[in-house]
């Protein structure tokens, strides 16, 4: 078991150690290594350029903290088996193989009514008959089936390492400093208690510090207007090159990324067709840069100016505003549009767009962290603190924004 141990140098947390040659298996499989090619923050690159990390440096680094909080309740007497702590490692660095090319940015565009978890979950089963159901228990942690509940909260909860990693990661690679979370602090101060896991009372200040850092990265980072703007400007493109797809038009493509232009996918699709969770594994971000190489040059006016507005960053100007837009200003919009670019009108869909963003700080149902005493007693972080303001913060947040092709 030992002649396969490793040792990653990560530019987050330092040395990683791989284990053993199981969780060496897990890295080394294609379905793993795919990730290598997906940037973790779509394109975020437009704005941040140091933005370039990807999901499978993400999903080592997650892997880390995973092995540091199992130690931290190892070390306070709860009882973790060797097999359930490989299992938990094998489920972490497979918690996101179900992430499509710019991780969220095409998740209902070329597939439709299927979240990457569940994608996720097939690959993983996959995998799981290739190594004669060796990721049983880790398939079982990730489904929240397995009797230790605390393992599925580590990978999948308000203070799991998925968040612990891709705050203090994002924030390390944008250098936006305000994400720069204290995740080894938080980690020591994890507990279980009645097979949930709990934060000592010791550590409310870190948690108020992860709570305010999530909310900064979300309008810095994750929710950035021009990262927006190029987003869909992406899903714009690849709309457009369906549409061309299902008339009959030839378009250069790679066999994964021609299937997907060329079929609806769904759940029921790669369930009933093998072939497309296969085609799904061998598409990454690599696949729709060459696609737009090619289609800038595209007959199709619509396809080639915005493959080639994408490769020059001549990206979509964006207007936010607190209400929606006024229906005949987007129709003026669209009519100007028109005819300065010499399309259709219709076509224009592809060119303005408009919609909404919303987020809240906290909420009961994804941000409820429990706070334990030393007397036993325990309460949420919402009682708890004294500087959060839980009823201002649970106030949803919402913004209207219109991308436009610039003139």
């Amino acid at each position: 078991m030992d002649t396969k141990r490793k040792i990653i140098n990560d530019p987050v947390f330092g040395f990683i150690n791989i284990p053993n040659e199981f969780i060496f298996g897990i890295i080394s499989h294609p379905y793993f290594q795919r990730l290598n090619r997906i940037k973790q923050l779509g394109l975020s690159h437009f704005v941040y350029p140091g933005a370039q990390h990807s999901r499978l440096s993400h999903s080592l680094g997650a892997m880390y903290l995973m092995d540091e909080a199992i130690a931290q309740l190892r070390f306070k007497g709860h009882v973790i088996t060797d097999d359930e702590r490989m299992a938990a490692l094998a489920c972490i660095l497979m918690h996101d193989l179900g992430h499509g090319p710019f991780s969220h940015v095409l998740e209902d565009t070329l597939i439709s009514n299927v979240s990457h978890e569940e994608i996720s979950l097939l690959l993983m089963q996959s995998m799981n008959r290739d190594m004669n159901g060796q990721l049983d228990t880790a398939i079982a942690i990730f489904k929240d089936e397995y009797p230790q509940k605390f393992l599925h909260q580590l990978v999948s909860g308000q203070l799991d390492v998925d968040r612990l990693d891709y705050l203090r990661r994002d924030s390390f690679f944008t250098g936006v400093t305000e994400g720069n979370i204290g995740s080894a602090r938080i980690i020591k101060m994890l507990n279980i208690k009645d097979d949930r896991l709990v934060v000592e009372a010791k550590g409310i200040y870190s948690i108020e510090n992860f709570l305010m850092a999530r909310r900064l990265m979300y309008w810095q980072v994750y929710l950035h207007k021009t990262a927006i703007a190029a987003e869909k400007m992406l899903v714009s493109t690849l709309r457009r090159a369906q549409v061309l797809e299902h008339q009959g038009v030839e378009l250069f493509a790679s066999p994964a990324l021609h299937y997907f232009l060329s079929h609806t996918v769904d759940k029921a699709e790669f369930i009933n067709h093998p072939s497309a969770l296969e085609f799904f594994a061998d598409l990454d971000d690599n696949d729709i840069w060459s696609a737009l190489k090619v289609w800038a040059k595209h007959p199709d006016k619509v396809l080639s100016l915005l493959s080639a507005s994408l490769l020059n960053r001549r990206l979509f100007k964006i207007e936010i505003s607190q209400k929606p837009f006024d229906a005949d200003y987007l129709a003026a919009k669209q009519k100007a549009l028109s005819e300065k670019q010499l399309i259709p009108l219709m076509d224009t869909s592809y060119l303005i767009l408009s919609d909404e963003i919303s987020t809240n700080m906290y909420s009961e149902t994804d941000d409820s962290i429990t706070i334990l005493y030393k007397d036993g007693s325990t309460t949420d972080i919402s009682e708890a603190s004294d500087m959060l303001n839980i009823q201002l913060l649970s106030k949803k947040i919402k913004k209207y924004y219109l991308c436009f092709l610039r003139d």
